[in-house]
């Protein structure tokens, strides 16, 4: 907080003298009182280790939903612990977490209430979350009723919307399927998931359609996600969600152009 204290009051020195000295001090005062009993009240250590813990606790609960885990959701478990850069004992903290979370009487409520606890409101880092979590279980190819009635009750207890959940399946559909017809040229289908995972229609015009682009790119920004507290082992994951929004652009903008020249 003392460095807020320091740059206020340089500030107000430079802007007032010495009663701007006193009120840009305040001012840092406050805003450091902010950043660290509101924003970020149990610090970015705490964040990381419960959004981890909660991470896959619920992915435990959601891979079990519709009755049994499948290997290949167990492999998508275990390649996170690769993405996330997770050490040996985080690798057995997860899978603790993961086995807790398929246990029967697992209270998701509760567990998301503990992840909003630290998280706060943070919009993109939950959508996050929720991106980890629908990669998990469609890893087997196949999105069973139970799991994506479990999915969208994580989405509302999250705060996020059903049309999140469509927005996050049509991203990952896109980012894993090739998606071309002859030519190069994009499919229907997904020309289909491209405009919805940017959020538009397919009759908007170019401008609103760079327009979503540059707004998603902005939110996802890894070193903007980073610099609102999110852990740092969470940056591959943003990464990750900026090349399949630049992907789903330049599908669209791909098939515009070849309108065009046609």
């Amino acid at each position: 907080m003392s460095l807020f204290i320091l740059i206020g009051g340089m500030i107000g020195l430079f802007a007032g003298g010495f009663g701007g000295l006193l009120l840009g001090a305040a001012m840092g005062y406050g805003v450091g009182y902010l950043m660290s009993r509101v924003l970020l009240p149990h610090g970015l250590g705490a964040i990381q280790r419960q959004f981890l813990d909660s991470t896959f606790a619920v992915m435990g609960a959601l891979c079990k939903a519709d009755g049994h885990v499948t290997r290949d959701e167990i492999r998508v478990a275990e390649q996170y612990f690769g993405k996330l850069g997770l050490s040996k004992e985080q690798r057995q903290a997860a899978r603790n977490s993961f086995n807790r979370g398929k246990e029967e009487g697992f209270d998701l409520a509760a567990e998301i209430e503990l992840l909003r606890g630290v998280v706060r409101n943070n919009q993109p880092l939950l959508q996050l979350f929720l991106q980890i979590q629908l990669s998990a279980i469609a890893a087997d190819g196949v999105l069973h009723d139970d799991e994506r009635e479990m999915l969208l009750r994580v989405a509302r207890l999250l705060g996020l919307s059903e049309l999140d959940v469509k927005r996050l399946e049509a991203t990952l559909r896109g980012a894993s399927s090739a998606g071309v017809g002859g030519a190069g040229v994009p499919d229907g289908k997904s020309l289909e998931d491209a405009y919805a995972a940017l959020g538009v229609d397919s009759s908007a015009s170019d401008a609103e359609v760079k327009k979503a682009y540059r707004r998603l790119m902005s939110k996802y920004h890894p070193d903007k996600l980073a610099s609102s507290g999110m852990p740092e082992n969470m940056r591959t994951v943003a990464e990750e969600r900026v090349r399949d929004i630049r992907k789903a652009y330049d599908r669209i903008k791909e098939h515009r152009d070849r309108q065009q020249a046609a």
